[in-house]
């Protein structure tokens, strides 16, 4: 059964319909950066981008590259997500924003991800979004939901990545936290907030401690402008 914690998930509740007609420029402009049509991404740029930075963050980049198109040749879209949540979570280090630049908040492109080495919990969504994209998963199955977190016996801000293999599915989730993929009905721990991606934002049940709407998807165009200049 679907737990009706996340049924929001589902379909925009009418208070959402006043965040989205704020947003909407922002959602236009997220659309237009990361849409159905720009899922290809060009290679020579990545590498030139990759290179710029260092001899390792280009092996690291080849690597990634060589995961999607591998992610890309499986037949199940279930297994594309092993594929690409398990690269992530195997590679990265977690850590805060404030130890890798510096600063409270920053969502980094996959490339930074990578020559970093280490991130956040939106550093690991947004690559596994962007991944997944490039590797056939339609946009609207795809979504970036932050929640509340129960973890090591305290209540924190998280962002997980869900998944739809239909409109009106129990997402899967993908996460940091907990690497195993999972129905959202078995993730007690998580309550949603509010979630989004190219198409939209969607609000939900709970205070929205983890983060303002309108600053987040302003990091989110600010993302996907730097993502477009490296050639994703």
């Amino acid at each position: 059964m679907r737990p009706p914690h996340f049924s929001f998930l589902l379909h925009p509740l009418d208070r959402a319909r006043r965040v989205l007609g704020v947003l909407a420029c922002l959602a236009a402009l997220g659309t237009t950066l990361w849409s159905e049509g720009a899922r290809a991404w060009d290679r020579d740029k990545l590498e030139e981008s990759a290179a710029a930075r260092s001899p390792r963050t280009l092996v690291e980049m080849r690597a990634m590259l060589q995961m999607v198109q591998r992610a890309a040749a499986v037949p199940e879209e279930r297994q594309r997500l092993t594929v690409i949540n398990n690269f992530f979570n195997q590679r990265i280090a977690f850590r805060d924003d404030t130890e890798v630049w510096g600063v409270i908040d920053y969502w980094a492109t996959p490339l930074e991800l990578l020559d970093k080495g280490r991130g956040d919990c939106e550093d690991y969504a947004i690559a596994k979004y962007m991944s997944l994209l490039a590797a056939g998963v339609p946009q609207a199955r795809l979504r970036m939901v932050y929640v509340r977190a129960q973890f090591q016996g305290r209540s924190q801000a998280h962002m997980v990545l869900a998944y739809y293999p239909q409109p009106d599915a129990e997402p899967l989730i993908l996460d940091n936290i907990n690497p195993e993929i999972r129905a959202a009905s078995q993730r007690g721990d998580l309550t949603p907030v509010f979630s989004f991606n190219g198409e939209g934002l969607w609000t939900g049940v709970g205070a929205t401690t983890a983060g303002n709407p309108l600053v987040r998807l302003s990091l989110w165009r600010d993302l996907l402008a730097r993502a477009k200049e490296e050639g994703f």
